[in-house]
């Protein structure tokens, strides 16, 4: 996969995302164009950027046309970030629906304005004298599927206003309770006044609300100190790459064209459906195909569609009888 003019780029550090000339820049400097760039690059995010500084920041780095992240981080939250580009923003859905996994710090005895350390303390209470195996105990009532009233501070609308708008106007507004998903909650550490967890979690659970919903359930009040998301669906971590190393003008082309996975690593639980070119052709313009002779058929539901030389065509519907139907088509180029 070609990453082009990456040299070039380094070069002019105040080159900007909207491409106008920057303070002091002379217009006959010669441009680096933005690319058709395809795929997926996993970020470690560091604390005190948002995920859309993060986005626009690496997506100068690939000068990539098009990018969307697929589920926020707060500035103070750390860890594994997708960012989609190209044709891989189309998956962003199918990412933005999967699980995730946590490992957040709370602390207890103090509840702050936005459930974190950026806010003010609001409210105190004693700490709670419990063991570590009242802690677990208490814990196994917050596994399976909860409810949570989202926070203030949060990017939820209200009457088409952000949540976190009203907040910072003082305003509190009733929010329904919402229902997730605690898949697992294991209790890390537990240090009288601190206590660590790893959350693995349906979307749309807020971490902050758990903290503080579980020192409620405790006694007292707590908020969230450290967070940390150590995977988001199908990616760990380990796959992730700090942003300084994107941004090191030591790495070439060849590192940044290695950290972008392709497109189809981001569903790798999907049924595989390999067609031929006339039946791939005949998915591309919308209609229905049988499943090949001789492949075994699939559970009804979504599958991944490829074409001949294992080129990633879309995902499709499959239904009970074998046909399928386009759902999401990808326009990627022919693979070399």
């Amino acid at each position: 996969m070609q990453i082009g003019h990456v040299g070039v780029m380094r070069t002019r550090m105040n080159d900007r995302a909207d491409g106008e000339t920057g303070p002091g820049e002379k217009r006959h400097q010669r441009r680096v164009p933005w690319q058709d760039i395809h795929g997926i690059v996993i970020v470690d995010k560091p604390v005190g950027l948002s995920s859309n500084a993060v986005l626009q920041r690496v997506r100068r780095v690939y000068r990539a046309r098009k990018a969307g992240h697929t589920g926020s981080l707060d500035p103070l939250a750390s860890g594994v970030l997708p960012l989609c580009f190209g044709e891989a923003t189309k998956l962003s859905g199918f990412l933005l629906d999967a699980a995730k996994t946590y490992e957040v710090t709370g602390r207890l005895g103090e509840q702050t304005a936005t459930g974190d350390l950026a806010g003010d303390v609001v409210a105190t209470a004693p700490i709670p004298e419990i063991t570590e195996e009242g802690l677990a105990t208490l814990l196994s009532g917050f596994h399976g599927e909860i409810e949570q009233i989202p926070p203030m501070y949060s990017a939820l609308k209200h009457k088409g206003k952000r949540l976190y708008k009203l907040a910072r106007k003082g305003e509190t507004v009733e929010r329904p309770p919402r229902r997730v998903t605690i898949h697992e909650l294991e209790l890390l550490a537990w240090h009288g006044s601190e206590f660590s967890l790893r959350v693995s979690c349906s979307k749309g659970t807020y971490i902050r609300t758990l903290v503080e919903d579980i020192g409620a359930a405790m006694g007292s009040c707590a908020h969230v100190t450290s967070l940390r998301r150590v995977a988001a669906g199908p990616f760990a971590v380990a796959e992730a790459v700090p942003l300084e190393k994107l941004e090191d003008p030591a790495a070439g082309a060849e590192f940044l064209a290695g950290r972008l996975m392709p497109v189809d690593s981001g569903i790798p639980g999907l049924a595989r459906v390999d067609l031929d070119a006339d039946a791939a052709g005949r998915l591309r313009q919308g209609q229905l195909v049988p499943m090949p002779a001789g492949t075994a058929l699939p559970e009804p539901g979504v599958v991944k569609v490829y074409g001949p030389g294992s080129g990633f065509v879309g995902l499709g519907n499959c239904d009970s009888s074998g046909t399928i139907a386009p759902r999401r088509l990808f326009n990627l180029p022919a693979r070399e």
